[in-house]
């Protein structure tokens, strides 16, 4: 019987793999040599996802799965681990993390409930690491909004954050005023670290995803200004051609018609 499935997968992967009749270039790659292309193949499973097209999901899915068995490939030939132990691995860490779903529990948790408990089960299992900080397994290379966004949650797990609002308010304005106040290049790099670092803090308080809401801004300012450049096309100009004042006030005529 024909493979199907992640089967038929993993058989196009030891295929390619073969070191008679293999791909040369699938036999070149190390984990290392594959990063990018992981990296890579993530943003465009974001973009799919953002663009709302279920056939272009599928494909970059598809394409993101393929870097896994590849890894556990890899990782099968060197005796380190095959893709079961990878896939059952994941499945023990999800039941041992709901324990509201898997095990007998009396009535039914609050999403802030299952949100403490996964976390509070999250530090046992670092704990039962012996990890040295809580801070040893946020990945080096993570997008730095997201890390900064992860290590404020990992200190408030242990209790080192606010309670109240207020005081973040009080951190992002009193970081905005060392940002005026920077004495030089090198001081001004770091006091605005600080700021969007504060930033980022107050989103997480208001329970906003700051990756998210700023790749929204980002969306908004592109199309606010092409909205300008269209403008200006139509009356055979270029945006280099006007002067700051009447580049303003074609962003806030745009503006009001976006609201």
């Amino acid at each position: 019987m024909q493979a199907v499935g992640i089967e038929a997968l993993k058989q196009v992967m030891q295929q390619l793999r073969d070191k008679q009749h293999g791909c040369p270039w699938d036999l070149k790659q190390t984990f290392e040599s594959l990063l990018p292309y992981t990296i890579e193949e993530t943003y465009e499973v974001v973009d799919a996802i953002n663009s709302g097209e279920r056939a272009a999901m599928k494909d970059e899915l598809g394409d993101l799965l393929f870097q896994v068995v590849f890894y556990a490939q890899l990782g099968e030939e060197e005796g380190s681990f095959d893709f079961d132990a990878i896939a059952q691995h994941t499945a023990d860490k999800l039941i041992r993390r709901h324990p509201h779903v898997f095990e007998q529990t009396e009535g039914a948790l609050s999403d802030a409930e299952i949100k403490q408990q996964w976390e509070a089960i999250k530090q046992q299992e670092r704990k039962s690491q012996h990890a040295d900080t809580v801070f040893k397994d946020i990945p080096s290379q993570l997008p730095s909004v997201l890390k900064a966004a992860k290590i404020q949650k990992r200190a408030a797990s242990v209790g080192f954050d606010w309670t109240e609002e207020e005081p973040i308010y009080a951190k992002v304005q009193e970081e905005i005023e060392e940002v005026r106040s920077a004495e030089n290049d090198d001081h001004l790099e770091e006091e605005i670290g600080d700021l969007l670092f504060a930033v980022i803090n107050l989103a997480r308080h208001k329970q906003v995803n700051p990756e998210r809401a700023l790749q929204r801004a980002n969306n908004k300012f592109i199309q606010r200004f092409q909205a300008i450049e269209q403008t200006l096309r139509a009356r055979e100009q270029a945006a280099d051609e006007l002067s700051l004042e009447q580049l303003e006030a074609l962003w806030q005529e745009v503006k009001s018609t976006q609201k």
